[in-house]
């Protein structure tokens, strides 16, 4: 494997996505439009709320943004990247491509969530570090689960039906960890869950880097 050809994979995917301004501008609002749904339904969020209802718009985003990971390739296109890069390149392309993708919906989230509702983080290394480590276990998880549909018609069903479970010790890691982050718990072996959220997120990283290629030639 060749770093400059998953740079290259990256960069490509980047131009994909620029040229198609609807799907990113959908997510956007998307996570707009709920944070304003919460802000005109509770008359006060509290920070154990806002800790839950930042995951919760998080999570579905994230599922809206990656669903499509391998459906706007073509089978042309499949052939042409079976030639010319090494199916652990593709993957590990898709999966930091995903990763910057969660990390800057995150950051749109956090920053209308602080203008609708409040900002109650204490600790911002540690809320920041959690979206980071989170990032990178959603979007592996979703992005192998997505290679694996990507010959299915109802990818979105299907998705949720297979990944939703296999987030759900990462996202209960985060929550803890951005409850510390908030102050909410005050838990001084947060750094065993940062561990903990780092060994399942680089378990699910290899497991997709060694099945990928033989889904991929399947």
């Amino acid at each position: 494997m060749k770093l400059s050809r998953i740079y290259s994979l990256i960069l490509k995917d980047i131009k994909t996505e620029l040229r198609d301004k609807y799907a990113i501008g959908a997510i956007i609002l998307y996570v707009i439009t709920s944070t304003f749904i919460v802000y005109k339904s509770f008359q006060t969020v509290t920070v154990m709320a806002w800790n839950v209802l930042f995951w919760i718009i998080f999570l579905f985003a994230a599922l809206s943004a990656l669903v499509k990971s391998f459906a706007q390739e073509s089978k042309s296109q499949y052939l042409y990247y079976y030639q010319v890069a090494h199916p652990g390149e593709i993957i590990i392309a898709k999966i930091i491509y995903n990763v910057l993708m969660l990390l800057i919906v995150s950051l749109i989230l956090y920053f209308v969530l602080v203008v609708f509702t409040i900002n109650p983080v204490v600790d911002l290394n540690l809320f920041f570090l959690s979206i980071f480590l989170g990032a990178i276990g959603v979007s592996t998880c979703f992005t192998f689960v997505a290679s694996i549909l990507s010959t299915q018609n109802n990818q979105s069903t299907m998705m949720a039906i297979l990944s939703l479970p296999l987030i759900i010790p990462i996202l209960l890691l985060l929550i803890k960890l951005s409850g510390n982050a908030l102050g909410i718990l005050q838990d001084t072996s947060y750094n065993s869950d940062l561990l903990l959220l780092v060994g399942i997120d680089s378990i699910l990283f290899g497991v997709a880097v060694i099945i990928f290629p033989v889904v991929w030639r399947s």
